[in-house]
Order: C-alpha cells, then sequence, then structure tokens
C-alpha cells in the first residue's frame, strides 16, 4: 500500500536509511585495522529494488568497498573526509525524501477532511 501512496519515495527513504546505517558503521570502525569500509550505490539499489529485488537483494547487490585515495598501513580504508561527506549528502537527501513524504500525508489529510 506504501509503494501506491508514496510511490518510489517509500522505497528510496528505506534505502537511505540503511545506507546511513552503513556509513555510520564505517565512521565508528575507522580505528579498527583491517576495516574495510563498505557503501551502497544508492542509483543500483533503487533500481534493483524497482525492478522487483527484496530490500536484501537490492542492498547485497549494491553495497560496494570503497578504494582508498591514501591506503594506511593496518589495512583500513576508511577516509573520515569521504565518509563524512558521504553521510552529509544522504543525510540531505534523506529529509528531502521524508519532507516529500510528509507533504504527501499532508495533502492525503485535507482531502479526507474536505478541505
Amino acid at each position: 500500500m506504501s509503494e501506491g501512496l508514496f510511490g518510489i519515495h517509500g522505497v528510496a527513504l528505506q534505502l537511505r536509511s540503511q545506507r546511513m546505517g552503513l556509513l555510520t558503521s564505517n565512521i565508528a570502525n575507522a580505528a579498527t585495522p583491517g576495516y574495510k569500509a563498505r557503501d551502497i550505490d544508492f542509483a543500483a539499489a533503487l533500481k534493483a529494488r524497482t525492478n522487483g529485488a527484496s530490500d536484501e537483494q537490492a542492498i547485497a547487490s549494491a553495497t560496494r568497498y570503497r578504494v582508498p585515495t591514501m591506503p594506511t598501513l593496518d589495512g583500513n580504508t576508511v577516509e573520515m573526509a569521504t565518509e563524512q561527506l558521504a553521510f552529509s549528502e544522504n543525510a540531505v537527501g534523506y529529509s528531502a525524501t521524508l519532507q516529500f513524504i510528509n507533504g504527501r500525508v499532508n495533502t492525503l489529510t485535507r482531502a479526507l477532511k474536505g478541505e
């Protein structure tokens, strides 16, 4: 039902939430030796999801390991500037998607009230 009401935005919100969790994990493990930073290719995940893949399948097919610009000696590939930028961009996208959904809910509420 939510896909009918919110279209692609409901799916996008779920994917952005999962990406936020992955980016948070990268930041939390910035000092863990051997930790490999990962990210979700949002466009690929969204395309897979709209083509009928489950959330798990879409995330699994779109998860990529980051290639560091400056490798560290301990094998950790987290670069804080890259992670913070990706986190900020994803947060803005999440907020915009949430505002669209909120606007849609407000429109439906007004329509049901007859305003």
